[in-house]
């Protein structure tokens, strides 16, 4: 069982929608990219929420995020994992969300990524912020079996929020 080590925020003073989820999988942290398997659904219901086509690149897709005002990251700052699996997550520490918080004052909604980022947060970090609203979202992960369109309606929340 190896360590592993979570990606820095992609973030900027204008974000408004904190997206958490547990730790990358084993492929994103290969090509150091936030949700880089195909078969995760994030990237595709992100787009579809905000009625655009998605774009390939990496980079584009950052920058979209960005520009709707939606920062990334992970409960996870770094754990002992084997695989992929949320299930295989062992001695994990989190992130230091108090540092985040304080120095990016406009993010008002956080939104949990399956229930394992949600039960660690909750857990480790505590969900008593009264400035912000917290949500839990069914997983994109090709693991958590949901239809497509339910999990997309669910997701929505993210672009009613921000109008």
């Amino acid at each position: 069982m190896s360590e592993v080590v979570s990606f820095q925020p992609i973030i900027n003073p204008n974000s408004r929608v904190l997206v958490l989820g547990s730790m990358p999988g084993v492929q994103s942290i290969t090509e150091q990219k936030y949700y880089a398997n195909p078969r995760n659904q994030f990237w595709k219901i992100i787009y579809e929420v905000f009625s655009t086509p998605l774009e390939q690149c990496y980079d584009s897709r950052l920058e979209f995020i960005r520009n709707k005002g939606i920062a990334l990251w992970d409960v996870i700052d770094k754990c002992r994992r084997i695989g992929s699996l949320d299930s295989n997550i062992k001695k994990a520490s989190v992130n230091d969300f108090e540092f985040l918080y304080s120095n990016y004052p406009n993010l008002k909604l956080v939104v949990f990524n399956g229930a394992k980022a949600h039960e660690l947060y909750k857990k480790q970090v505590g969900c008593n912020r009264s400035d912000l609203d917290y949500r839990l979202l069914p997983s994109t992960s090709p693991a958590h079996t949901m239809k497509y369109e339910e999990k997309l309606k669910q997701w929505n929340i993210i672009a009613d929020y921000l109008g």
